[in-house]
């Protein structure tokens, strides 16, 4: 059995990885809450050659440099893929067991919705957070 592996509402695409994640973190950034309709992203880093995809999947740019992987059929969001850094962002919702996800930061706080109560201790970024 895979690390992490989840996949789509309806079932038809799945995703697995045994690598070790790059992080996890909770993205507050407008682009994100409009994207999964939700106030926050919360998701799993990797490098995108350690994820391996299965069924069909539909992308949409939501940024010029960052894709936005979903379903076509049911539409479920699972992952957010930068090229370019050579990283793929899978979403802790569409894992098989979220309560793996073990988020480490907070970043784009600037964005996050009022109601929103940060008081897990974790760093919290206005922005991006700095380079590891």
């Amino acid at each position: 059995m895979a690390k992490y592996q989840g996949g789509c509402l309806c079932g038809a695409v799945r995703y697995r990885t045994e690598a070790a994640p790059i992080n996890e973190r909770v993205c507050h950034c407008r682009l994100c809450q409009k994207a999964l309709g939700a106030a926050f992203n919360a998701r799993v880093l990797f490098r995108i050659d350690d994820v391996t995809i299965d069924g069909p999947v539909a992308t949409v740019n939501s940024s010029p440099d960052l894709k936005r992987g979903f379903c076509p059929g049911c539409g479920t969001t699972m992952f957010s893929r930068r090229d370019s850094a050579g990283i793929i962002g899978v979403t802790s919702g569409s894992l098989d067991d979220p309560s793996i996800f073990k988020p480490q930061m907070h970043m784009w706080t600037a964005s996050k919705q009022p109601w929103v109560q940060l008081d897990d201790g974790l760093p919290q970024y206005e922005g991006a957070p700095p380079p590891a």
